[in-house]
């Protein structure tokens, strides 16, 4: 069993204050009793994946003291599968507290469990972190059994149901719909309207040429065709002579002509008004009555509907200046109206087109994909953009990157300049950011073996030093397409963002190589909830090479 003492933190401290330090420390403890003492202890640094870690914490404290263990998923990344209850034993004056915890861990790699808090009365300990290693189960071939892979099975495409497809078919055919019946029913609007914008006189006589070409008679229709004749007459009349003929009885109309006859306001005949009522009633009749008059009496009213448009257009006085400037500022009126729905009923179309667009793209290729192509996304960006290759370093290391990395300015120590030759680190982001890139590398002055191994042990404390808690280790052989040898590291970290204050959960990965008497170590970090840095990742991983300077 290995046994991690607790430790403290060390501060520069005179010889005189440290003197007067330590017997404030001795007088405090000796008058209190407050002297406490805390381990924590694991009964094996290596285990297979699945198997279980005692983790042991001892406590030594004053009776009088109130002992708070942690709980929850404090040990991440092993997690707990079993806290046990407090063993406590007396030592004269003085309580044991032991408490054990269960871990485990369910994918292979190197691993540190973090230190733990132990509260004890208003102070606080921790204790040390510890290494540990997670194997894979090695399978024995010549006692487990094994099975030939099983041949693919061709699928019948008729149950194979593609619902995007169909979606975005449907949406596509929709669409296209849409779009021709907007442009179907814009025509005809339009035409409707080059009609309404005829004076009535021309409206009138190109309302008769529509009856003419109907061929209603034929059809046997006479009730529409009376009642199409009876509406252009009542139409005309209700725009140029009487406001309420529309509405108005045939009686009621023909009295109210009389009226206008008399007053001077319009310069027609008995005879035509005459002839006007017999059209209007013998409508009336086919209309309530279901009466069907012959096909030369249907034609001969027309003409007399045609000929009562012609003299009442001449009975009609000529307008005044006064009354031909309302009539145009009421046109004017109008026509703006008509401008403003075209243009509400524009947008409205072009809203709804563009929205069954959007629907479409985002049932196919998803709503994050949508709304980053629109919004735009830093990492989308360098996926994006044109990558620089470039060698960074001596012994360089040639790497493609989104961005060209800037040189960090990085003084040795006197020490360090007897040693090495040169130290230059390259860096594109922050660790807190969406991405970030560190290309070092280390050339030594005399032949040095440099022991990759040792570097994989490295990592937890770097991250650290960086602010980085919860830190997971794997690592493995790794050769680049040139044949350069060397360790990758790769792992899980959590930082907090400075920005927003909240935990980030990163991944990173490095690449370590000891080549043309040097030392290079490529680093990446990037957000695990990014979903695009990880190809961004893999692209930058997969480009490093090492150049041979020999």
């Amino acid at each position: 069993m290995t046994n991690y003492e607790l430790r403290f933190e060390k501060r520069t401290i005179q010889p005189g204050a440290l003197r007067l330090f330590t017997w404030m420390i001795f007088f405090v403890f000796s008058g209190l009793g407050a002297f406490a003492q805390v381990s924590a202890t694991i009964d094996s640094t290596t285990i297979e994946i699945g198997n279980e870690i005692r983790y042991k914490m001892q406590v030594e404290a004053d009776s009088t003291q109130i002992v708070v263990f942690p709980e929850g998923q404090t040990f991440t990344p092993l997690e707990v599968i079993e806290s046990q209850k407090i063993d406590t034993s007396r030592n004269g004056k003085r309580f044991n507290l032991t408490k054990e915890y269960a871990l485990t861990q369910f994918d292979s790699g190197h691993y540190t469990i973090p230190r733990q808090k132990v509260v004890i009365g208003d102070k606080v300990f921790f204790t040390d972190s510890l290494k540990v290693e997670v194997k894979d189960v090695l399978v024995d071939t010549t006692k487990q059994k094994m099975y030939e892979i099983k041949p693919l099975v061709d699928v019948d495409a008729k149950f194979a149901f593609n619902w995007k497809k169909w979606l975005l078919w449907i949406g596509v055919s929709l669409l296209i719909l849409g779009v021709i019946a907007f442009f179907i029913f814009r025509r005809k609007k339009r035409k409707a309207n080059k009609e309404d914008e005829l004076p009535p006189y021309e409206r009138a006589i190109l309302a008769l040429q529509k009856i003419d070409e109907s061929h209603l008679l034929e059809k046997d229709s006479h009730k529409e065709y009376y009642s199409q004749l009876s509406d252009t007459a009542r139409k005309y009349i209700d725009e140029e002579v009487y406001d309420h003929a529309m509405e108005s009885t045939t009686d009621e109309l023909i009295t109210r002509l009389d009226e206008e006859i008399r007053s001077g306001n319009l310069n027609l005949d008995k005879t035509t008004i005459e002839e006007l009522k017999n059209v209007l009633k013998t409508a009336d009749m086919a209309k309530f009555a279901k009466s069907k008059p012959d096909i030369i009496t249907a034609r001969a009213d027309r003409n007399v509907i045609e000929q009562v448009i012609h003299k009442t257009k001449s009975a009609i006085p000529e307008p005044t200046e006064e009354e031909l400037l309302a009539d145009e500022e009421y046109r004017r009126t109008v026509a703006e109206k008509k401008r403003r729905k075209k243009i509400i009923f524009g947008s409205i179309g072009a809203i709804a087109v563009v929205t069954i667009t959007l629907l479409i793209f985002i049932l196919v290729k998803g709503y994050d994909v949508v709304k980053d192509t629109l919004l735009g996304h830093p990492t989308k960006e360098l996926a994006e953009t044109e990558w620089i290759t470039s060698a960074y370093g001596s012994p360089p290391v040639t790497v493609a990157t989104p961005r060209v990395l800037i040189r960090n300015a990085y003084q040795m120590t006197e020490e360090q300049k007897q040693i090495l030759k040169g130290n230059e680190t390259f860096v594109y982001g922050s660790l807190a950011g969406n991405f970030y890139v560190v290309v070092t590398t280390v050339q030594y002055k005399q032949p040095t073996e440099i022991k990759l191994n040792k570097v994989v042990e490295g990592v937890v404390g770097k991250f650290e030093s960086m602010g980085a808690k919860n830190i997971s280790v794997k690592d493995e052989e790794y050769e680049t397409l040139g044949g350069a040898k060397g360790v990758k590291v790769f792992g899980n970290l959590e930082i907090v963002n400075p920005v927003t204050k909240k935990k980030q959960k990163n991944s990173y990965l490095m690449l370590n190589f000891a080549e043309n008497g040097g030392f290079q170590q490529i680093t990446l970090v990037y957000d695990v909830e990014d979903r695009y840095a990880k190809d961004v990742a893999e692209r930058i991983i997969n480009s490093v090479e090492l150049r041979n300077t020999k």
